[in-house]
């Protein structure tokens, strides 16, 4: 079986790292060699940058140029080896989030972030990519249950709206790649739903 990268995104409460865990489980008992990664991160050099990205206040082109830093390392020492060796990469988060956060949410021109995502990693794509969409309000009140929020979570509303957006704008423009998930949903309706695409997945 060849190797395949499958991405996890939306926006930060939306419900897709309670399912992650569970998605690489279900790989496993099929046979799957996985490698399960994260961005900004991934990577020795990638994870320190992740850790002044997530709390160093930045001009936004600084937080764009680092952004694609940590993926290029993370494409080279991990994901594009990975893939190589016929293994399954499951990411969370990728260049969509780049387009929705430091694009849609902080206002970064898209032609701008298109030409650094065409120079770090060409015609690379993920075969498939979750998106897990859900208000920025629920969003919200599921963060401040569970973890102390970073720079990202402590942006207002009307940032993480612009996020939505931006995320919605990217599943409609490749319908073929997004599988938009209704974070609103049951754990078990989102798991059956992820099931039935893990099977398309392993027939294609």
């Amino acid at each position: 079986m060849k190797g395949r990268f499958v991405t996890f995104e939306g926006i930060d409460g939306a419900g897709k790292s309670t399912h992650i865990g569970w998605y690489i489980e279900r790989l496993r008992a099929r046979g799957i060699d996985v490698v399960q990664t994260r961005e900004p991160g991934g990577s020795a050099l990638a994870e320190a940058l992740r850790e002044l990205l997530l709390a160093q206040r930045m001009p936004i082109e600084t937080e764009l140029l680092l952004m694609f830093a940590a993926r290029r390392d993370h494409l080279e020492r991990l994901i594009r080896p990975a893939l190589a060796a016929g293994q399954w990469v499951i990411c969370d988060r990728f260049t969509d989030s780049t387009y929705a956060y430091q694009g849609a949410g902080r206002g970064a021109p898209g032609e701008r972030i298109a030409w650094l995502e065409a120079w770090v990693h060409g015609d690379l794509q993920p075969d498939r990519t979750y998106l897990f969409d859900l208000a920025p309000q629920l969003a919200a009140q599921r963060r401040a249950a569970v973890r102390t929020p970073d720079r990202f979570e402590r942006e207002d509303t009307a940032f993480f709206e612009r996020v939505r957006h931006g995320y919605q704008d990217r599943a409609r423009a490749d319908p073929s790649r997004f599988v938009v998930l209704d974070g609103e949903q049951a754990v078990s309706t989102l798991r059956v739903l992820l099931e039935e695409d893990i099977v398309t997945l392993c027939n294609t």
